[in-house]
């Protein structure tokens, strides 16, 4: 497959490579995208538009405040937690062009997990909105951060809006739990300090680090997967050529409902459409279907991204339906397998194709996408963007040939430099230059790229992966439980849903005890759907527990 002209089923206009090197860093990009965009829109949150300018203007600020005030230095890590606000761009771009490493984090995460991928990182900085302060004032004193820098949810939506705002999600809604974390500085006094200095530019280039996404990669504990700037610039050139042939420069208006601290939407949605000079228009809690569709009947949206269960979820509102679809022209699912139904019924209602598309958070993360002029394949995840190999290898590392099934190995110049600090695991998953991706595929005879199933027993719920042995470990942590095995199932509405099985040393043990356990120490995706109990779990002959088995076992008995 080394040969195989993939070229020949892109779409008109794209090329067979792209300049990966367009950029000296991320921070150029965005500097860039404001000259050429100036007073336009960048980005729109509760109704609050930002223009290019403004964005410029306040990640300067946030950036001068980290570089004069907490002196960070080039490489330092600063962790920002929280979803999507106004307030994501200006910390993200600010720490970008102060030299720093920007670690996202799911708003999300119980302190527990918040706690190994801080102390993992080495962070020095935290930008976290206040709905989840509490969280981290729990693990304070575990931790070595030094600055904390703590916003609430309307202060970029300005005056008496933001102060509104600000008030019903504290005192009327009650989202923000008590907390004290007394040397925590507000977002908007760092960006008003900041303004009083001038930043120093730093001298970024492609090889420098410009994040740490932590996964779970293929197997295990959450690991930060080091992507450059040159890793970033590489597949957000990528990704703009492939959508290259529908999109217009400063005309577009994407929908982001995908959180910007996920890989996907920060590639996909805030950096290549920043490139064109899109209209970005965040939303800040898409469960919230009626809102959501709401908000997008005000708005004349021609790009949108999502997961399979956004899109299932959007198309079960009456109100989503009812909509003006005529100006979309995009719509791409990654994350996890967008399911057929529903790219079929996506297509009907809104006239325009569900294109799939596939990657890691260790590919920046897009490999390979289905073309988005109508000739998609329902099914498979398409095929690799430009500058990028694929291949289909045996057991051994041996490549096979098309038709043949094996692991799917990918080669680009958006690999990731490596996991941060876990040259073991590094080498784990690298064969040579190619990253051994854990999943199951095989290619067509005219190219195609099929994912038939996964390596690793990693369970995929809404997009996010869920390892066993992480819900395994605190599950069993709970005082009646003497063995525990976890597994995970289809489900259609999540693709699949976590089960376990447990063996338990106190008869009065019950799921919902079990449920509730979990949720102090998980986030709620990875806690289990059911619990199952019994008297004896399968095991190899050296004790270990059988995951494989436990799964036929609960199918058989389903059946």
């Amino acid at each position: 497959m080394k040969d195989f002209p993939w070229f020949k089923f892109y779409p008109k206009s794209v090329p067979q490579e792209v300049d990966v090197e367009a950029y000296s860093s991320v921070a150029g990009l965005f500097e860039e995208s404001v000259q050429k965009y100036g007073k336009a829109v960048a980005y729109e949150c509760m109704g609050k538009k930002i223009s290019f300018l403004e964005v410029d203007r306040l990640s300067k600020d946030f950036a001068s405040y980290l570089q004069n005030e907490l002196k960070l230095q080039k490489g330092d890590r600063i962790a920002i937690q929280m979803p999507n606000l106004l307030q994501y761009p200006v910390a993200m771009f600010g720490a970008l062009r102060a030299g720093l490493v920007v670690v996202n984090t799911n708003p999300l995460y119980t302190p527990h997990e918040m706690e190994h991928q801080f102390k993992d990182a080495g962070i020095s900085a935290v930008v976290i909105v206040a709905n989840f302060a509490s969280n981290l004032e729990e693990i304070l004193p575990k931790l070595d951060v030094k600055h904390i820098i703590l916003t609430e949810i309307g202060d970029l939506l300005g005056g008496f809006k933001g102060s509104i705002v600000n008030l019903a999600v504290k005192y009327i809604k009650k989202m923000v739990p008590a907390y004290n974390l007394p040397n925590a500085i507000k977002f908007n006094d760092a960006l008003s300090i900041g303004a009083h200095h001038n930043l120093t530019p730093v001298d970024l280039n492609l090889a420098d680090t410009a994040y740490l996404q932590y996964t779970g990669g293929t197997t295990g504990v959450s690991k930060g997967a080091e992507l450059t700037h040159g890793n970033i610039i590489a597949n957000m050139q990528q990704i703009s050529a492939w959508m290259r042939p529908k999109l217009k420069e400063g005309e577009e208006l994407v929908v982001t409902a995908l959180p910007m601290y996920h890989i996907f939407a920060l590639t996909v949605n805030c950096l290549a459409m920043l490139k064109i000079g899109a209209h970005n228009l965040l939303i800040t809690n898409p469960r919230d279907m009626k809102a959501f569709c709401k908000d997008l009947r005000k708005h004349k949206f021609s790009v949108i991204t999502g997961v399979n269960t956004l899109f299932n979820g959007l198309l079960n509102q009456e109100s989503f339906r009812n909509l003006d679809f005529s100006y979309l022209k995009i719509s791409v699912g990654g994350g996890m397998a967008v399911q057929k139904y529903v790219a079929e019924k996506w297509s009907t209602v809104t006239g325009t194709p569900l294109a799939e598309g596939y990657g890691l958070t260790e590919t920046s993360p897009v490999a390979c996408c289905n073309p988005i002029d109508g000739t998609e394949r329902i099914g498979t995840i398409g095929l690799p963007l430009p500058n990028t190999e694929v291949k289909i290898v045996d057991d051994e590392g041996n490549e096979l040939s098309n038709g043949e099934k094996g692991e799917l190995c990918i080669k680009g110049p958006q690999v990731m430099k490596g996991y941060w600090n876990r040259p073991k695991e590094t080498n784990d998953v690298m064969l040579g230059e190619w990253l051994k991706t854990g999943d199951i595929g095989i290619i067509t005879d005219d190219g195609f790229i099929k994912i038939v199933d996964r390596k690793k027993e990693m369970i995929l719920v809404s997009g996010f992966n869920v390892y066993p042995n992480e819900v395994e470990d605190a599950i069993a942590t709970h005082d009646k439980v003497m063995e525990v095995g976890v597994i995970g199932m289809p489900d259609e509405h999540s693709t699949e849903k976590v089960i376990a099985y447990v063996v338990p040393n106190d008869p009065s043990v019950t799921s919902a005890e079990i449920i509730k356990h979990c949720r102090e120490s998980l986030t709620n995706y990875k806690v289990p759907r059911e619990v199952h109990f019994v008297d004896e779990l399968p095991k190899s002959n050296v004790g270990k527990i059988l995951r494989r088995i436990i799964k036929e076992d609960h199918i058989k008995k389903s059946a």
